[in-house]
């Protein structure tokens, strides 16, 4: 019995939005130990950068992440300078 090789990945570009919002969620590994915790940040920064989403102080408070080291209050601000980084 022999098994085939797994499929590649392709990589988004560095410029690509997907790429952007969620390096800020991976950035944030210190404060989300959780990894599923920093995609769904990651899918829910990308739906504000694309107008469908709410704001960081409402991703925050609505998200239900789980927390080590840092505020509520701080990770907005924190997400919110990110993105300003980004020209999001």
């Amino acid at each position: 019995m022999s098994t085939l090789p797994g499929p590649k990945t392709i990589e988004f570009p560095e410029d690509n939005l997907e790429k952007k919002v969620y390096s800020i969620a991976e950035e944030l590994k210190e404060y989300m130990p959780v990894p599923s915790d920093r995609n769904r940040l990651g899918y829910m920064l990308y739906k504000y950068a694309t107008k469908e989403g709410d704001a960081p102080e409402i991703i925050v408070k609505s998200g239900k992440f789980k927390l080590e080291g840092i505020s509520k209050e701080n990770l907005a601000s924190l997400l919110t300078e990110k993105l300003k980084k980004f020209d999001l």
